[in-house]
């Protein structure tokens, strides 16, 4: 098994360095039939007025090789601001271009690319995605063999450079950040990833696949191979086996392929699973305008996300708790399970981590609320402005600081860091919403048996939502927590059966002695009480 376990490892290693290094493969030579066929491909950059900057760019490009996608970019890139801004100087409003450059760049950069990955690109996708799932798949089998039994033990993670902010686990959070800083920021860059993807994007929606493309693919790709090592690792707990079943379908089917097959017959490539505020862009008005030009099938989806809000949300959880949508539906919470189930136990269990946690998503969720006020007002009345507030700098605002910034790179790059619920936990605005409804109007709870809990703390350490769990168990208190995501981890990895994930009437869900947060950390008022006595 060890031999079998080192081969996945190394199968798995040669995967992910031939797709880091694929990055710097492509070389880029740019003329006017290529500039002209960027633009009717249907990139974002698809609009006549790039035929203005034709001039400026193909004198920069033009009877050139470009040994790499830096090189390249920053050629496009300076010919594109000088153009733009010799047009803001003219006062030519109606001809500049605000998107930005690296946009620019990266829908030219797919027609200008050339070499081995254009050459060879079924291979690429094999060396890369399928070589990496396949090791992946290998070592995971083979490590959790060797293990043995049944159950989840603690497997010295405090000792273990990949899980405890050894060596191991800051080259992988290094990689992550870098991962998804190119990803988000600099389109451009990342050519030589997407076209990876291409055979398996023409198979789908019968065109070439792009970055969001690629990060779909790779998404669903990590899930699965991580889901396989969730089933071994908890083959003895049917919730467990359940909600990794669950999740990984709704990424898979309803995040990834329905989309895409969508796209392929014209309509909008939309995820029915996902719910404002968490999709923050849903009352943008090139959202509800592109759902408007889709008949009948786009009024569908703009009504069917409005019902999810305003009755899904507040139903599901009456009845379930946030569970149902953090636990057993959403992306974020099924990448965080499954490649972030490895960190869990690195979450701040800290009364202060709770206290910045509470500030920090209703804060987030009061954003995300303010900004969609706006962007409705300049949807039905035309005007962009409201009290000297731009809506579209706003809109690009939360779109850098919270959908790019925090949900991918602090959300899921800091993993090996934080923990694997750090966008959950602090961030993510329909958490805070789902979170809101469970804590006050829910059947939904955790239940301890005092009496029979050995304080062995597994279930604290276990908990990625920074729930110190022991705390409660100790003391007999029903856990009723609006960051609580109903995962039943703690109760999983429980020696006693001391906690017990219920769905019962809300009489006797929060017990009698409440829970009071001070200086002194978490007490409950009848300790208050007693002290002061």
């Amino acid at each position: 098994m060890k031999q079998l376990r080192a081969l996945g490892l190394l199968l798995f290693l040669a995967a992910i360095s031939i797709f880091s290094v694929s990055l710097f493969l492509p070389s880029f030579s740019l003329d006017e039939a290529k500039y002209k066929e960027a633009l009717l491909t249907g990139n974002e950059q698809s609009d006549a007025r790039y035929m203005a900057f034709s001039e400026g760019v193909l004198s920069a490009t033009e009877g050139k090789c470009f040994s790499n996608a830096f090189a390249f970019s920053a050629a496009v890139r300076e010919a594109f601001e000088t153009k733009n801004n010799e047009l803001k100087a003219a006062e030519k409003w109606d001809e500049v271009v605000w998107d930005k450059p690296h946009e620019f760049a990266a829908s030219l950069a797919l027609t200008a690319s050339k070499g081995p990955i254009n050459d060879h690109t079924g291979w690429f996708l094999f060396l890369t995605f399928g070589m990496g799932i396949i090791g992946g798949t290998i070592y995971v089998l083979a490590n959790r063999a060797m293990q043995g039994t049944d159950g989840i033990k603690n497997d010295h993670i405090f000792h273990h450079a990949a899980t405890n902010r050894g060596w191991i686990g800051w080259l992988v959070f290094a990689w992550l950040v870098a991962f998804y800083i190119v990803l988000y920021f600099f389109p451009d860059y990342v050519v030589g990833w997407s076209m990876i993807t291409d055979p398996v994007s023409y198979f789908l929606k019968g065109s070439a696949g792009g970055r969001w493309f690629l990060y779909g693919l790779l998404y669903c790709s990590v899930m699965t191979v991580m889901a396989i090592r969730m089933f071994v690792k908890y083959r003895g707990n049917k919730y467990q086996i359940l909600r990794t079943s669950s999740v990984l379908f709704f990424q898979i089917c309803f995040a990834f392929l329905i989309p895409e097959i969508m796209v392929r017959f014209g309509y909008p490539g939309v995820d029915m699973k996902e719910i404002w505020p968490l999709d923050y862009d849903f009352f943008f008005d090139w959202n509800l305008s592109a759902k408007l030009r889709a008949g009948s099938l786009g009024i569908f989806l703009l009504v069917w996300g409005l019902i999810l809000i305003v009755v899904g949300v507040p139903v599901m959880v009456y009845f379930f708790g946030k569970r149902w949508y953090c636990s057993w539906v959403c992306g974020c919470g099924g990448l965080a399970e499954t490649l972030g189930d490895p960190y869990r136990q690195l979450s701040d269990k800290s009364v202060k981590a709770w206290k910045i946690e509470r500030y920090l998503i209703h804060a987030v969720l009061v954003f995300a609320v303010f900004m969609t006020g706006l962007t409705l007002y300049t949807f039905f009345s035309g005007e962009s402005e409201v009290f000297s507030m731009n809506t579209y700098d706003i809109q690009d605002t939360y779109k850098f600081m919270i959908g790019s910034v925090f949900a991918g790179v602090i959300g899921t790059g800091f993993y090996p860091a934080m923990g694997n619920r750090v966008w959950c936990r602090f961030g993510c605005p329909l958490a805070a919403y789902l979170g809101l409804v469970q804590r006050f109007k829910s059947r939904f709870r955790i239940t301890t048996n005092g009496g029979q809990c050995i304080s062995c703390g597994n279930c604290s350490t276990y908990c990625e939502m920074g729930i110190d769990v022991r705390w409660y168990a100790q003391r007999g208190q029903n856990i009723v927590r609006s960051s609580c995501v109903g995962c039943g981890i703690c109760s999983a990895v429980c020696p006693r059966g001391v906690l017990k994930l219920e769905n019962g009437p809300e009489e006797g869900r929060i017990n009698d002695n409440p829970i009071l947060i001070g200086h002194e950390g978490i007490q409950l008022s009848q300790d208050v009480t007693s002290n002061k006595a």
